[in-house]
């Protein structure tokens, strides 16, 4: 008996966000990409050049924006693109990261074992070191 392997099956871009929309996630089309958005929470997803999903930001939704998750040394908060910063509190950690597990799975997307197990920052944010990163910093005698 000669048995055949069965052909690899390739999911399109379009395969994948109707993957996502079977297990309640809504999209809708952005600027950007895909505004994919569930219970209070959404990102962004791109097509990549391979024709595969990739979610570039996450977090809350705020009006149409999504507000990402920044650390500013004494308190993690969520800041959108116009500035407006919201504080995140441990019901928003949680939900912001079950929904960045779920839908990094109804993508068929990479889950990295690293950020299953928390959630991570966009960014980082120290307001009590200005201008840190802006070259040589001035020095009080000067």
């Amino acid at each position: 008996m000669f048995f055949k392997r069965a052909a690899k099956v390739v999911s399109t871009f379009g395969n994948k966000l109707d993957a996502a929309k079977a297990q309640g996630f809504a999209s809708e089309s952005t600027a950007g990409g895909y505004l994919v958005t569930r219970k209070g929470c959404a990102a962004i997803v791109k097509e990549t050049a391979e024709g595969q999903a990739e979610i570039v930001e996450h977090g809350i939704l705020s009006g149409k924006q999504v507000a990402r998750l920044m650390h500013g040394g004494y308190q993690m908060f969520f800041l959108t693109a116009d500035g407006h910063k919201h504080a995140a509190l441990a019901e928003h950690l949680k939900a912001v990261h079950a929904f960045k597990e779920d839908l990094t799975e109804a993508l068929g997307a990479t889950s990295l074992y690293n950020q299953s197990l928390g959630s991570t920052c966009a960014g980082h944010v120290y307001d009590r070191v200005k201008d840190r990163d802006h070259g040589v910093t001035k020095r009080p005698w000067e």
